[in-house]
């Protein structure tokens, strides 16, 4: 059975930096696009990074330059590394296998980021 847990949200001043990471079970990252979206409350979900598997990546326009999508195959794992928050990249963020684009599998429970002014 497919599992992606995130974690590593939290809370942080604007400017500061957050480490987000998605443990992935059942898939091998390695062999997946996987991708980052975010959902802020009362908007919709948006994809902000992704990776390939042949580590080709994108980034959604608001978070170039400060985001950083990785993954560590030998632990499984896909990180977002967040540097120079804003208050308006408040959300709770998502990870999930991507396939045409589609995300595949059923959302975790995502993980919350809060930045505050």
């Amino acid at each position: 059975q497919v599992q992606l847990v995130e974690s590593g949200g939290g809370l942080v001043q604007a400017g500061g930096s957050l480490r987000l990471s998605c443990a992935a079970s059942g898939i091998f990252v390695s062999i997946n696009a996987m991708g980052w979206y975010r959902q802020a409350p009362g908007k919709q979900r948006e994809l902000v990074a992704d990776i390939t598997s042949g580590r080709r990546i994108k980034y959604a326009d608001s978070v170039k330059g400060r985001f950083t999508i990785s993954r560590d195959n030998a632990k499984n794992t896909v990180y977002l590394q967040m540097n120079s928050l804003k208050p308006e990249d408040t959300a709770v963020y998502y990870c999930n296998a991507l396939s045409g684009g589609f995300p595949m599998y059923q959302w975790g429970k995502g993980t919350l980021v809060t930045v505050s002014s």
